[in-house]
């Protein structure tokens, strides 16, 4: 078992060195070039088109597609407002220092760019199904794309099949499925001593409800759900930053000379260098707003629209929307409030994850701090577990066709209860292979993307 650990460890470790890092913001640094700053240019037109979805003002019900723009958009939210968010940024700025979400922010900033690229690609490319629905997503544009250019034809199909590969991998073995699934177990056992067996089965229960009905019953909850849990969980950190509001100021400089200077040691981490707080800061932020993972184009893929530019924009405001908005929200309330300096007593190391995030609430909401991030964490959680099992059902769909999806839809709930119940070392190997997961998924996304820019 510990060789297991010390080979994940060190796969996770190396595999986000500059080539990786460089590949993804390198990538949305070209598109932001190719379409003139569109995420500068276009973000008001974006979240008005958002705007008009929520309120049911969009003239979409008549175009051909499955779910409605705005319900596209909550569906790949609830894949991306996930547990990223609470254990993610803390975990960001324990191994790497504060200046971690200084480099989520460059990820998201270019990363806008990256996501209309793909929302738009994903209506561009999509296909119908066997079952008459519409399927969309980087196995689509990268096959058919690449079909399209002569000197990329023999690449096409190879990498989108590695794309759908490793996108049911990430589904039932990464971050999607077993990650989330324990950060709900842990957040709840560490604040209310629920068992890990119990919150397993809660979240089993609920997640096979949603999922046996199809793309119509997630999106339907999905469109319910992160409206819901983005203000329960933003409001609650605006309080807190309120009533900091005199030591933000302070925060955010320490966060930018942090982003390009060693962190000195404080409490129980030590120094890091520049290169680790990137190389936390982009994975970190990759796993949170999924840009440049390919995995929101598949829920664009079924918007109800004829206009795959306008659904790239709404596809845009979804990064905006997590990493800016509550990756925000996070970071600055662990950093205002001093929690990342402080030990938990039970270990001696400094708390990390969702622990560290709890502390950070309780120590400005006495208990009630400790209930929104339980909270938060379970429905961050339930929305991810439905989205990815989405995602990773049209991964396999377009591998086997349609008949196996019965099969993949029980193991997901077998393997949602194991992550439930993973503890130790078995955890970190979730963990560090998750992170390694995604990054394999968006290679080939990536090279999809840079070969069809002119599109």
């Amino acid at each position: 078992m510990e060789q297991i650990v010390e080979w994940t460890r060190y796969l996770a470790k190396n595999f986000w060195n500059t080539y990786t890092i460089s590949l993804l913001l390198g990538t949305g640094l070209l598109l932001t070039i190719l379409t003139k700053g569109i995420q500068f240019r276009k973000m008001g037109t974006a979240l008005k088109l958002m705007m008009k979805g929520a309120l049911r003002k969009d003239m979409s019900a008549e175009e051909p597609g499955d779910i409605s723009p705005f319900q596209a958009l909550t569906t790949a939210l609830s894949a991306t407002v996930g547990n990223g968010n609470i254990a993610g940024v803390a975990t960001s700025i324990v191994l790497g220092g504060p200046g971690g979400p200084f480099w989520m922010w460059i990820t998201a900033l270019v990363g806008m760019a990256t996501k209309y690229s793909e929302g738009m690609l994903g209506v561009k490319y999509r296909h119908i199904a066997e079952d008459g629905s519409m399927a969309g997503g980087p196995m689509y544009y990268i096959k058919d794309g690449f079909q399209e250019i002569n000197y990329l034809k023999r690449l096409g199909a190879p990498l989108a099949g590695i794309f759908a590969v490793c996108g049911v991998w990430s589904a039932l073995f990464g971050t999607a499925n077993m990650m989330q699934s324990n950060s709900m177990a842990l957040a709840f056992n560490s604040q209310f001593g629920i068992p890990f067996w119990l919150t397993g089965i809660t979240i089993t229960t609920l997640t096979g409800m949603v999922i046996i009905g199809g793309i119509k019953r997630i999106v339907a909850v999905a469109e319910k759900l992160v409206p819901f849990m983005v203000i329960l969980y933003v409001g609650g950190a605006l309080f807190i930053l309120i009533i900091n509001i005199e030591k933000i100021p302070s925060a955010l400089l320490l966060i930018i000379k942090s982003a390009f200077t060693y962190q000195a040691p404080i409490g129980g981490f030590s120094g890091h260098a520049v290169m680790q707080s990137i190389r936390n800061g982009v994975n970190r932020g990759l796993l949170s707003n999924e840009s440049g993972l390919g995995s929101a184009p598949i829920a664009h893929g079924a918007a109800k629209t004829k206009d795959p530019i306008r659904q790239g924009l709404i596809a845009m405001t979804g990064t905006f929307i997590d990493t800016i908005i509550v990756c925000s929200m996070t970071a600055l309330v662990i950093i205002v409030t001093q929690s990342f300096t402080k030990i938990d007593p039970a270990t001696g190391k400094t708390l990390t994850s969702t622990a560290l995030t709890a502390e950070a609430f309780n120590s400005s909401i006495p208990y009630l701090g400790g209930f929104i991030i339980s909270f938060g964490s379970f429905l961050f959680g339930l929305s991810t577990l439905i989205a990815w099992c989405y995602y990773g059902e049209q991964c396999l769909e377009y591998i086997f066709g349609i008949k196996i999806t019965k099969y993949y839809r029980i193991l997901f709930i077998i393997l949602c209860f194991t992550g439930s119940i993973l503890q130790g070392e078995k955890l970190n190997i979730v963990w560090d292979f998750g992170v390694v997961s995604l990054g394999v998924m968006a290679i080939p996304n990536l090279i999809g993307l840079i070969g069809l820019s002119n599109n």
